[in-house]
């Protein structure tokens, strides 16, 4: 009787250490791929909205309004000017939370550049909007090392609260891709290979519709 119970507390014992091993290892997979406004983990997701009937058309999607909370918020660009999202009706705009201090955000940038790069010319514009105070300079300085080829701003409070609201994350990096009507065709949640190889999908998607 005593080497059974030996036997079930050691096998107890096993079975808790390995759970834990999990855990850690868990949480070590969602920081690396995401990052919240205290550099913590978040979580790792990427959805496209779908037609009434909750069914993903092939041909035409019935897409909904891009927010207009966010469509219509003033934007502010490093030179000082500000613009309007609604503004950019006619194009495809990728906009995408980040920070200097973002590990997820660094490593999806080389995306991006490509995205830029390859439909520049097809009317697709990124904007990559800062979501902390961090000077002009600063953020001169790491777009010229990251060799960042898009528009960079601010994103403020109310644009950051917005898009929150929409993506359910209180974390970067995410993005919402707006088609040439203003509708929301896209939205990604962290920096996960799959989330950016979805993300350069619908774009290229979106682009030639």
């Amino acid at each position: 009787m005593r080497n059974r119970r030996i036997k079930r507390f050691n096998f107890m014992k096993v079975l808790l250490k390995n759970l834990g091993l999990f855990i850690v290892l868990s949480f070590v997979f969602s920081a690396l791929t995401s990052c919240t406004g205290s550099q913590t983990a978040g979580v790792d997701n990427s959805t496209a909205p779908s037609n009434a009937n909750g069914a993903t058309e092939k041909k035409k999607i019935n897409y909904p309004p891009a927010p207009s909370a966010i469509m219509s918020a003033d934007v502010k660009s490093l030179d000082g000017t500000t613009f309007k999202l609604q503004d950019k009706k006619g194009k495809v705009v990728l906009v995408n939370l980040w920070a200097t201090w973002c590990g997820p955000c660094i490593n999806e940038m080389p995306h991006l550049n490509e995205m830029q790069e390859k439909f520049k010319d097809q009317g697709f514009e990124i904007i990559g909007l800062d979501i902390d105070e961090e000077s002009k300079e600063e953020i001169d300085a790491f777009a010229a090392k990251q060799k960042l080829n898009y528009q960079l701003g601010w994103s403020g409070d109310l644009i950051k609260n917005e898009f929150m609201k929409v993506t359910k994350l209180d974390g970067i990096p995410q993005s919402l891709l707006i088609n040439r009507e203003g509708q929301l065709t896209g939205v990604f949640t962290g920096g996960s290979p799959s989330v950016v190889k979805k993300m350069k999908e619908t774009v290229e998607k979106i682009v030639t519709e």
